[in-house]
């Protein structure tokens, strides 16, 4: 039984857009998609109230994922479309239905005048908790928004895709990170830009005078250190065209500013089992908020 792409439904439009980002996905790989919608149960009071009653509550929240279910298999008939209605907090919900799917997609807001997007408490824990690839998609986000524009410059869902982009931090490249991303290119037939971030380390002051330049020489040495990890996948993946990005700067700015001409921006969440509890990481966590595209961040080792 091949599991499923899971779409986390809430009626927004953020939700709305992220159900139809999942069922292009659940149609590349081949995949059913189940959308789940979740219901905090309402204290028992209220749910006494004639127009609050149980009957009346779960019509309304059992209507929302049936009718989001039937326009997507309108819109998609290529894709076998399922809908739950779950009761019980969101995050442990998702969480729990995000160990059977191959991946999990959630939408998040955009900021009115900022550049940059919301991604709500439900969103983030479920992020930091879920051990499947998890993909964030921002409001208003368009099919056609993934791919170049047509000859005549019209943004077209028929062009070609925009290149994925993965954010690689060369001191644990993880293949399970890697893999996602060659994997996501590859469905697309679009190139995979590989952004390794880096800072110049402590120059000695016996250096600076003698008027040694080191920063060529460390750039250099960045760039073959990402060559040389790239290699393998290269040979792995010959149709993906891959282009490798070591910068010197802030891993989330490149990121950021690469978003803006992808079809899906990749980086990782390192799984940390500690006293202190998960994290995302700083880099993950500012790409989250300030990517223009969707984001899959993947946990690993």
């Amino acid at each position: 039984m091949p599991r499923p792409v899971i779409a986390g439904l809430d009626g927004s439009s953020e939700s709305r857009a992220a159900a139809e980002w999942a069922a292009r996905e659940a149609g590349l790989r081949g995949l059913p998609l189940t959308l789940v919608h979740v219901c905090e149960p309402a204290p028992g009071p209220l749910m006494q109230a004639p127009l609050l009653g149980a009957e009346t509550d779960q019509h309304w929240t059992e209507r929302i994922p049936r009718e989001a279910a039937e326009g997507l298999r309108l819109r998609h008939p290529g894709v076998a479309v399922t809908a739950e209605h779950l009761v019980g907090r969101p995050v442990e919900q998702l969480v729990r239905a995000a160990e059977d799917a191959e991946l999990l997609v959630l939408g998040t807001r955009a900021l009115s005048g900022i550049g940059g997007f919301l991604v709500g408490s439900v969103s983030l824990a479920v992020v930091a908790h879920a051990v499947r690839p998890v993909v964030l998609v921002r409001a208003r986000e368009q099919a056609a928004d993934e791919h170049e524009r047509d000859p005549v410059g019209i943004p077209s869902a028929a062009a070609p895709f925009r290149p994925v982009v993965l954010g690689l931090d060369l001191r644990s490249p993880d293949a399970s990170l890697l893999g996602f991303a060659f994997e996501e290119a590859a469905r697309r037939a679009a190139a995979l830009h590989v952004v390794h971030a880096w800072d110049m380390p402590f120059t000695s002051v016996d250096a600076l005078a003698a008027g040694v330049d080191l920063y060529e020489e460390y750039a250099q040495e960045r760039s073959l250190a990402l060559n040389e990890v790239l290699g393998a996948w290269r040979q792995k993946y010959p149709a993906v065209e891959v282009v490798g990005r070591s910068r010197m700067g802030s891993a989330a700015a490149l990121l950021a500013d690469a978003s803006r001409e992808a079809s899906l921006v990749v980086v990782g969440r390192r799984i940390r089992r500690n006293a202190l509890g998960t994290r995302i990481g700083s880099v993950t966590h500012a790409v989250l908020h300030h990517s223009t595209t969707p984001v899959a961040v993947v946990a690993h080792d």
